[in-house]
């Protein structure tokens, strides 16, 4: 994922991680190739997680929190659909 190529969505960046984890697992790279795959793939796995936590914050706020700070689901009103 380098600076110059746009934004890659979710799933395209996880699409790639799945990709450069079997490379590395096929045993068949030099140590500097293996280093480049698991630094590229390390920045997938960061990028990912930052994407998963977005999401994750996004549903929180469509569902609310208890006295907890566990997240509640509510019944969707209809002008909830404006949020989706």
């Amino acid at each position: 994922m380098s600076e110059e190529k746009k934004e890659l969505s979710f799933e395209e960046a996880l699409k790639n991680l799945e990709q450069t984890v079997m490379k590395m697992e096929q045993g068949d790279l030099s140590l500097d190739e293996n280093i480049k795959f698991f630094t590229e793939g390390n920045k997938l796995v960061k990028f990912c997680t930052e994407q998963l936590n977005k999401a994750e914050k996004k549903v929180e706020v469509l569902l609310g929190k208890n006295s907890d700070g566990e997240a509640v689901f509510k019944e969707i009103q209809a002008e909830d659909n404006d949020l989706l």
